[in-house]
């Protein structure tokens, strides 16, 4: 079928010259096959370390592999102590908990963001508040934060609490997109005015920097994912990292059903989870972590040439970093000039249709019915950001291996 311009009143995007571009960037021709958002990648040592597993027979929660994974984990992230569990979504619920978040509380989130960041708050019967988000950077709005916060919250002797519903604020919790840094200096300044505590989303950001500082080290404590689909994987897993020792603790004694330490006893002294991240799962992210760096590189090449490809495409463009971040690219992302969603449709389909698998951002949160009663903001920049943004191939293994940073 030919791909023809979107003839709407939208501005015009040529959905051929996207497929073009695409095509150009991660270096393959027409018919070369289907082109994956995001596939996970091994070229290290993960058949030797998940065979000494097995060869040992340690392939459960317990083992070395996994205390080596939290301690390189929590290196990588610039914290001090790192928990692995069982996936980013375990790790986020407990790093909520553990920082004081209770049944009832409203926790602050981007309304642009995956379900999961909304459902680690659910689960400990936490009550998500939606903000806004901020096209520059595609994360949380600080600066709309603040006036936001000072309309909608008061001070009380147990904390900050939304003067409308009466519940405390007791977190904020912002995700770096794609894995691109939130604007941190601001937002810490807001949590800081508010007296709320940050706890990061840093599920798609492992190996990204904010003014230097890694992402997974600007808030009390983040959580990490290691997804099939993340620039590092565990197959399924995550951790929680923290420069707080007694945090640490907590997160580990919950995820490990809050077992007592004893001999041979069997006590418990919580309501813990079985989080834990089995060895084998661990021996694959040790191996994993060993190329992040130079997965990072060869992620900012690909970025580099999306940039190049799309220079010369009318309407639509590649997002680039700002300057205050160097990003790890997870996912790439281009960006119509002017918000319209037919005509993001409709090269969403043209590209799909050429085996070239692409995805627009998830639905904002409060148009979700699980999540349509909660408290939100005016998001005039999430929806901004909901009707021109469009994620595109981003493997590590694509055929776009410059010689490095050139970003």
């Amino acid at each position: 079928m030919a791909l023809a311009p979107v003839a709407t009143d939208d501005p015009v995007v040529d959905p051929k010259a996207v497929v073009t571009a695409i095509r150009t960037a991660i270096g393959v021709s027409d018919g070369h096959g289907f082109q994956p958002l995001h596939a996970p990648h091994f070229e290290g040592a993960e058949w030797e370390y998940v065979k000494d597993c097995l060869d040992t027979g340690w392939v459960s929660s317990v083992g070395s592999y996994v205390e080596r994974f939290e301690k390189d984990v929590a290196a990588h992230c610039g914290a001090a102590h790192g928990v692995a569990v069982v996936n980013g979504t375990a790790a986020l619920q407990v790093a909520l908990q553990v920082v004081g978040v209770e049944a009832g509380d409203e926790v602050i989130l981007p309304a642009l963001t995956f379900v999961a960041t909304a459902n680690a708050a659910s689960y400990l019967g936490a009550i998500p508040h939606f903000v806004d988000s901020d096209p520059a950077t595609l994360g949380l709005d600080p600066h709309k934060l603040n006036d936001y916060l000072s309309d909608v919250s008061e001070r009380t002797l147990d904390g900050v609490r939304n003067r409308r519903t009466g519940r405390r604020i007791a977190a904020i919790v912002p995700m770096h997109t794609f894995g691109h840094a939130v604007d941190m200096e601001p937002l810490i300044s807001v949590a800081a005015r508010f007296g709320i505590t940050i706890v990061e989303d840093a599920a798609e950001s492992l190996g990204s920097l904010y003014k230097g500082e890694k992402c997974g080290s600007l808030g009390r404590i983040a959580a990490v994912s290691f997804n099939g689909n993340k620039i590092i994987t565990t197959g399924g897993g995550g951790a929680i990292v923290t420069d707080d020792a007694e945090l640490a603790a907590r997160a580990k004694h919950l995820t490990t059903t809050a077992k007592v330490p004893h001999k041979w006893a069997f006590n418990h002294d919580a309501v813990g989870y079985n989080y834990r991240l089995p060895n084998l799962n661990a021996a694959l992210g040790c191996a994993q972590l060993e190329k992040l760096d130079n997965y990072v590189v060869r992620k900012r090449a690909l970025a580099a040439r999306y940039l190049s490809a799309f220079e010369t495409v009318s309407g639509i463009s590649a997002y680039r970093e700002r300057c205050f971040a160097q990003s790890n690219y997870w996912l790439n992302c281009l960006m119509l000039d002017t918000p319209s969603l037919a005509v993001r449709d409709a090269v969403l389909t043209a590209t799909n249709e050429a085996g070239l698998m692409t995805r627009p951002t998830w639905t904002l949160m409060p148009d979700l019915p699980i999540y349509a009663d909660c408290s939100s903001m005016p998001l005039d920049g999430a929806r901004e950001i909901e009707a021109r943004l469009i994620n595109v191939p981003s493997s590590v293994s694509l055929p776009a291996q410059s010689g490095g940073d050139d970003l």
